[in-house]
């Protein structure tokens, strides 16, 4: 019987910085934020084999050479898959798209049925397209630089919009338990990292009325109480 040879990832550079020592798992390069968290909670909830490598920003790794080899865009995460279509290695960046590449990969948190796939996709998209960029803003304005700002606008702006956001995800779930419906899928794995980054570390809750939004609260309690969830949300491991 032979053995298959040993995998090979030398083609990436990125592995120069951050060497495999499991080359036949998926290597992930993120950072437990609101967007890194989504693929180590997929990773985890799937179990597909996978090693985690931290993209230290104190350090600027973002901005590294072998880490722009990876993601031209120089944002985490960002993963490398020996064994993607075709047997071929997958180097993907985009937490959206690789959302989707895992639920693919692994027949998991994406309904088989056409309607409800993209029912769940829209959902993917509506964070990816407003919750994330939105919670993001207000959290600058609102925790880090931006809060010096003598004018106010661009604050209260994010704030409005994240108001917004908010009472339309708490009005959808009225009637469902998860945002495509009676599944979890990877809607969710994609939207509640920010929702529970935006009243935790944002410290945003009083400023967006937080606690009106039952709905919301409700399934945010059910995603974190989840072991994969917990898991992930610390991954990779900060120094």
């Amino acid at each position: 019987m032979t053995s298959s040879a040993p995998t090979d990832l030398s083609q990436f550079p990125i592995t120069r910085k951050w060497p495999a020592r499991h080359p036949d798992r998926i290597q992930l390069y993120s950072l437990p934020t609101p967007n890194g968290v989504k693929a180590s909670i997929m990773l985890e909830e799937t179990g597909i084999p996978y090693e985690a490598h931290l993209v230290d920003f104190t350090k600027n790794d973002q901005t590294s050479p072998e880490f722009l080899s990876l993601n031209p865009n120089n944002k985490i995460p960002a993963l490398i898959d020996p064994n993607g279509p075709n047997g071929r290695p997958l180097p993907l960046f985009e937490s959206g798209a690789m959302l989707i590449y895992l639920a693919a990969k692994s027949g998991k948190f994406l309904p088989a049925d056409e309607a409800g796939r993209y029912e769940a996709l829209q959902w993917l998209m509506f964070q990816m397209g407003g919750v994330g960029p939105m919670f993001g803003q207000l959290g600058f304005f609102h925790k880090f630089a931006g809060k010096e700002y003598e004018d106010k606008r661009p604050l209260n702006r994010y704030v409005e919009e994240s108001k917004r956001l908010l009472k339309v995800l708490d009005s959808h779930l009225a009637d469902k338990p998860w945002l495509a419906g009676d599944d979890y899928t990877i809607a969710d794995i994609a939207t509640w990292p920010w929702v529970n980054n935006l009243i935790g570390f944002y410290a945003a809750g009083d400023l967006v009325g937080f606690e009106r939004f039952g709905h919301i609260r409700r399934t945010l309690d059910a995603f974190l109480a989840r072991p994969a969830v917990q898991r992930g949300l610390t991954i990779p491991k900060r120094d």
